[in-house]
């Protein structure tokens, strides 16, 4: 599993070292620059699991992580446990104080690899996944999405009798979702693509359980999208 740490330079040696004594890690890097970060997930989205320190200077840690279009698992360490709270609204995997013992690191990994592994594989490999719901994790089946809504760093994945509400961004999503279920449809829309029930020339029709859901299609969405479906034509 391919990881980078975002620390101090006392933290990040702290943290390559338990990166070495944990045979499933691959230490890809170090970095202190939030801007470097995001070049390196730009450049290889294999990036795993992300250990970053609330008390890099001048970095607001939840804005970086809201910035990011690619998220891969991420564990906070800091000081202080004033942030813990807000640090799973965002869906990090796991919140370590200081001073971190490898145990404790150790601990951290293990949760991420046992719920959440590597979102790609935990994605396309399975027909169900775990979402996030107060402080439970939650089994959903990806056949259970009827669409996924975008609203700024947040996104709406609903199903016929409930909705969940994530941070997570549409482009991350789109890039982790199996392609032969789901197509993005608009900007703001992923859509499932066996519910789909109507396509028209400016929006489609859902099954939303027992009622029909009308969603736009985005101008430079719907080549694409009738590319993509079976269709009989004369």
């Amino acid at each position: 599993m391919n990881c980078i740490i975002c620390a101090n330079k006392v933290s990040s040696n702290i943290l390559a070292g338990f990166v070495q004594n944990y045979s499933s890690l691959n230490l890809v890097g170090t970095f202190s620059d939030p801007d470097l970060i995001k070049i390196q997930l730009l450049k290889k989205e294999d990036i795993d699991l992300f250990f970053i320190d609330m008390e890099i200077p001048d970095i607001g840690i939840f804005d970086f992580i809201s910035t990011l279009d690619y998220l891969p698992n991420i564990i906070i360490i800091s000081s202080t446990d004033q942030n813990a709270l807000k640090a799973f609204d965002f869906n990090v995997v796991d919140y370590l104080l200081k001073p971190v013992t490898y145990s404790r690191f150790r601990k951290a990994v293990d949760k991420s690899l046992k719920y959440y592994s590597h979102k790609g594989s935990t994605y396309k490999s399975s027909n169900e996944t775990f979402i996030k719901k107060g402080s439970t994790l939650i089994k959903l089946k990806l056949n259970d999405i009827i669409y996924i809504e975008a609203l700024e760093n947040y996104i709406t994945l609903y199903t016929s009798n409930e909705k969940y509400t994530i941070h997570f961004t549409m482009k991350a999503i789109e890039n982790i979702l199996p392609s032969d279920i789901f197509i993005r449809v608009h900007r703001s829309f992923i859509v499932n693509r066996s519910m789909i029930q109507t396509i028209k020339e400016k929006s489609l029709d859902l099954m939303l359980g027992s009622e029909i859901k009308d969603l736009p299609i985005g101008k430079s969405f719907r080549d694409y999208l009738l590319n993509k479906i079976n269709t009989m034509t004369r």
